[in-house]
């Protein structure tokens, strides 16, 4: 029987290379995001169907899941990976910067979260924070609140919904080649010293995370919840020595 996904943030650069892994095993992908042309264009390129939704409406959120559930009597598995990159040190992030990377990722999170449980029988969600949300890093302030605290919310998500066989965790990224990190990732200093961080000596990938979310969609990863698997080159859990 085939399974039914829904995949928050489908159009962007993780989301979309999982749409294209997910499409290739037969099962129904529904593709959602904000932006109705990149939507309608991958939507064609797949042969999935796709919903505009803002992931930090919960109204809208319900809404479409409801749908997906109500046309298919399934949902298997749900996957955020909305989110923003926000660089700068507290002294110059204003209130209003703050509260919208908080919207973006954390408030996504939440609503994503609360309506999928709300829903399913019975799957896996996975939502996405980043190394950011795990180590202290400097200018990253602000992301490091919102991915902390999607980590918080999953595992304790988690621990409420394990008793309906819902398993919950999260991808940690580290820097990423995206459309979002083209600041760093198309300046050859700025990019040089990111990578240098980087114990595996590069940045990531989106096929590094798409790969690690797609583990987590699978009944290879039957028996984990809870869990933060950080995708990140070794920057959360390895200190280099200093070159002479």
């Amino acid at each position: 029987m085939k399974k039914v996904y829904a995949i928050f943030g489908a159009t962007g650069g993780i989301g979309s290379v999982l749409t294209k892994r997910l499409s290739g095993t037969g099962d129904i992908i529904y593709l959602l995001g904000r932006n109705e042309d990149k939507l309608e264009q991958l939507s064609k390129e797949v042969s999935q169907p796709y919903m505009v939704v803002d992931a930090t409406d919960e109204n809208l959120v319900a809404q479409v899941l409801k749908k997906i559930v109500e046309k298919e009597r399934r949902l298997d598995g749900v996957v955020s990976v909305v989110g923003s990159f926000f660089l700068k040190p507290i002294h110059l992030t204003t209130q209003k910067e703050f509260e919208e990377v908080i919207k973006i990722n954390t408030t996504s999170s939440f609503c994503i979260l609360k309506h999928a449980l709300n829903i399913m029988e019975k799957g896996s969600v996975v939502l996405s924070s980043s190394t950011a949300g795990l180590i202290g890093l400097s200018n990253h302030e602000a992301i490091s609140a919102a991915k902390a605290a999607v980590v918080g919310l999953m595992r304790s998500a988690a621990a409420s919904y394990a008793i309906k066989g819902i398993r919950i965790n999260a991808v940690a990224p580290g820097l990423t080649r995206t459309a979002l990190t083209q600041t760093i990732t198309s300046n050859e200093i700025a990019l040089k010293t990111s990578t240098a961080f980087h114990p595996l000596g590069r940045i990531g990938e989106p096929e590094d995370v798409a790969a690690a979310i797609l583990w987590l969609l699978s009944d290879e990863s039957a028996f984990v919840t809870a869990s933060v698997i950080p995708v990140d080159g070794g920057l959360s859990s390895i200190k280099l020595r200093p070159s002479a």
